[in-house]
């Protein structure tokens, strides 16, 4: 593909090319270019990194640097430390629930629940006040909504750049906080975070906080809204769930599948290969496109049937390999909690107007649906 303003890449539509793709970590690299972007944004970004600032999360690191900080974090997403958070999740998934049927019998679902509930999810993971729970969120908009006219705060790199800055100045102040006096949440572990007996870089660190407050909950909001479009979609499958919630695990897979939240990730050949007998030279990129791997005939029998038993369902939507999502086990709980709160308590739900999707290349889905229902 060859398309300006960005330069070449292969497009990977296949879900088995993806899965090798993401296998063989060492043949294709994540740092050179991690995700589509212009040129100029590229550009940019690299002479900020080079510079000392800028963006350098999990996702643009390659082995071996990328395991070791990767488990700096990695003790909190574990599943012990899951059913430990598995309370609080139930918790706020009634409260979320409850809050539903106060403002009803309409809301926007996205901006009203499916944005609140992660978001507040993950920021007490990391120990943040809850006043600052807005702020984050509007960043996270900012920097994952960088396409779409009512998030941005503009188009071009030195803007985007500026929404990371904001990002960096508010968790330095907590890394020092943090570091002085160390609490017992994720925003220590990271703030307190070594890697082969040395600090975090100062990038590192930012970068961390970053995608963990961001990906931690814009994906499963996403997902969350993605889930209960298709239900109301599809109400057959709905009053399948509703009559059998043992299907619960399934459906949630489904929701997954069908959201895909993150649309792509690029890889770099760090020497000549073939993806299915084409030739990609070193140094070219390749383009994985999840939703497309999501709905793969030769994977999934009907791919394009929304389905809440689908067994197996082995979607690419939390990646595959070294760079699978940190969060995946939360997220699953996350869905669990709420949808399992939610769907019996729904008497009647349907749209009450357009269900809008946001303008992304990276990360995104429904940036509003509108609902109107009946909650006990």
């Amino acid at each position: 593909v060859d398309q300006k303003p960005y330069r070449p890449f292969w497009a990977v539509t296949k879900h088995a090319d993806i899965m090798a793709i993401e296998r063989a970590n060492d043949l294709f690299l994540s740092s050179p270019r991690s995700l589509l972007a212009t040129a100029q944004a590229d550009d940019y970004m690299n002479a900020q990194l080079e510079a000392g600032v800028g963006l350098r999360t999990l996702i643009h690191m390659d082995d071996p640097h990328h395991r070791k900080v990767r488990a700096i974090g990695a003790d909190w997403f574990r599943p012990k430390a899951m059913r430990d958070l598995k309370i609080r999740v139930d918790e706020l998934a009634k409260r979320y629930v409850d809050r539903m049927r106060d403002i009803g019998p309409e809301c926007d679902f996205v901006t009203d629940i499916a944005v609140q509930f992660p978001l507040y999810v993950i920021m007490s993971l990391l120990g943040l006040p809850e006043e600052d729970y807005g702020r984050m969120h509007s960043l996270t908009q900012e920097m994952f909504g960088g396409d779409d006219d009512e998030y941005k705060r503009g188009v071009s790199p030195e803007e985007q750049m500026a929404v990371l800055l904001d990002f960096f100045a508010y968790f330095a102040k907590l890394t020092a906080s943090r570091r002085e006096n160390p609490t017992d949440d994720l925003a220590s572990a990271i703030a307190n975070g070594r890697v082969d007996g040395e600090p975090l870089s100062d990038i590192d660190t930012a970068s961390y906080y970053v995608i963990v407050a961001s990906a931690g909950h814009d994906t499963t909001k996403d997902a969350i809204s993605g889930g209960l479009h298709a239900l109301i979609e599809n109400p057959g499958e709905l009053a399948r769930l509703r009559e059998n919630m043992e299907l619960m695990p399934t459906a949630v897979e489904e929701m997954i599948r069908w959201s895909t939240p993150v649309k792509e990730f690029m890889r770099t050949a760090a020497e000549d290969t073939t993806v299915r007998g084409v030739p990609i030279a070193k140094g070219e990129s390749v383009y994985l496109a999840y939703a497309s791997g999501n709905r793969d005939e030769e994977i999934f029998d009907e791919p394009f049937r929304f389905d809440v038993g689908r067994e197996p369902n082995k979607h690419l939507s939390f990646g595959y390999g070294v760079h699978f999502c940190l969060g995946a086990a939360l997220a699953r709980m996350e869905m669990n909690s709420l949808f399992t709160e939610l769907v019996p308590r729904l008497e009647s739900i349907e749209l009450a107007g357009e269900a809008e999707l946001a303008a992304t290349t990276f990360v995104g889905g429904l940036k509003h649906l509108p609902v109107r229902y009946s909650l006990r």
